[in-house]
Formats: structure tokens, sequence, C-alpha cells
């Protein structure tokens, strides 16, 4: 189930990503963000080794958090 949630939402991050580039239009990339972050959260989740899990969480929460705060600011 991670696996595949991980699949998703890279897919959706590298979709939105190829569109942004396209288009020119940037206003998808904290969607774009948020999605990453999400796959971070699920591959630290996934992961067993302590010290990447933990990197990963923390990296996830900083995703979220820049993603989020764009959201709002725009």
């Amino acid at each position: 189930m991670l696996k595949l949630l991980k699949s998703v939402f890279g897919l959706l991050a590298f979709v939105l990503a190829v569109y942004a580039l396209i288009t020119g239009r940037f206003i998808v990339m904290p969607f774009m963000i948020f999605s990453l972050g999400v796959m971070l959260l699920v591959m630290g989740l996934q992961e067993k080794r302590k010290p990447l899990t933990y990197s990963l969480i923390l990296v996830s929460g900083f995703n979220l958090f820049v993603s989020i705060y764009t959201f709002f600011m725009n």
C-alpha cells in the first residue's frame, strides 16, 4: 500500500513539474511541492533505517510547511 502511494505522489509531482515547464505557468508549484512532501513522508514511514527515517520525515515536514505557506500567501 505504501509503495503504491509513493508511486502515485511521485508521478503526480512529475506530471505537475512537466506541465509547469512546458506551459510556463508556475501556479502549480505549491501542488507539486505538496505532493513531493507527501511522497517523502510515505518514504519515511516505509524506511527501516532510523537516521534516514528521521531525515525523510524532517524534509517532508519542511516541504509541507512551504507548500501550505505558499497556498495561503498567494
